[in-house]
């Protein structure tokens, strides 16, 4: 995960490990200002659901894309954490435009949709089965700070789900995964960005779907068949039948 500040002179922060820690103190991973954080402020664990952010003790609220959270957040590339005055934005890793393209069948298409999970619009579920333009040109407006304008379209073309920025807004660029794109191939799970508004992209028939193994075909021939002729088998479990009641006898008559 990468961490950007925006509008700040501070240089990018680079974090592979499974757990971060940020704070005033100077044994933190990242160190901020005191007047900013807590000594220890919060941490960032990686588990099976992803990034979660804690909120430590005696550390005042923070706030995960103008939401405020006291306890725990699970976060997502594209998200940005504010801590005081200072804004973080988790990146990806991986460029999306680097991924290989994913197509999606007609079927596939009909439940695809777009989830505001950040912004005005936070809650509503946009079906994405069609063409759909956000903007100022589209027919879902989005509000923009300082009453700037931008207008995006998500459409399919050749099987994909495609993004492209049809008005761009020099101080809110579009991002997806925290990364500035203008044209991007669309996968799900992937997070819009567009000043305060996020949008996840939900679409189970875009996930390929699992490839099926077929168990291993039983043997033609059971292992005890191949081990000699029926007959010796037989021999052999009434043999041991005889032992076991010969022992079972000798401990009868001594006790």
């Amino acid at each position: 995960m990468r961490i950007e500040f925006p509008n700040a002179a501070r240089e990018d922060f680079h974090w592979a490990q499974a757990q971060l820690r940020i704070g005033s103190a100077p044994d933190n991973d990242l160190v901020l200002a005191a007047s900013q954080a807590a000594p220890r402020h919060l941490r960032i664990q990686q588990d099976r659901s992803g990034w979660v952010l804690q909120v430590l003790p005696s550390a005042d609220r923070i706030y995960v894309n103008a939401r405020p959270v006291r306890e725990r957040a699970l976060l997502r590339p594209g998200d940005v954490v504010s801590v005081g005055d200072c804004r973080m934005l988790l990146r990806a890793d991986e460029d999306p435009s680097s991924r290989a393209p994913l197509n999606v069948s007609e079927q596939g298409r009909c439940t695809v949709a777009l989830r505001a999970v950040a912004g005005p619009l936070s809650g509503r579920v946009l079906p994405l089965q069609d063409s759909l333009e956000l903007g100022s040109q589209g027919r879902c407006p989005l509000e923009l700070p300082q009453g700037d304008v931008a207008t995006l379209r998500i459409s399919w073309q050749d099987g994909q789900l495609l993004l492209e920025a049809i008005q761009s807004s020099a101080r809110h660029p579009l991002r997806v995964n925290g990364v500035n794109v203008e044209k991007l191939a669309l996968q799900p799970g992937d997070q819009i960005g567009l000043a305060m508004h996020r949008f996840v992209v939900d679409g189970p028939g875009m996930e390929p779907e699992p490839e099926i193994v077929l168990p291993e075909p039983l043997p033609e021939h059971l292992p005890e068949e191949a081990a000699g002729p029926t007959g010796e088998v037989w021999w052999l479990i009434v043999t041991a039948a005889v032992l076991a009641l010969g022992i079972a006898l000798v401990l009868l008559i001594r006790f």
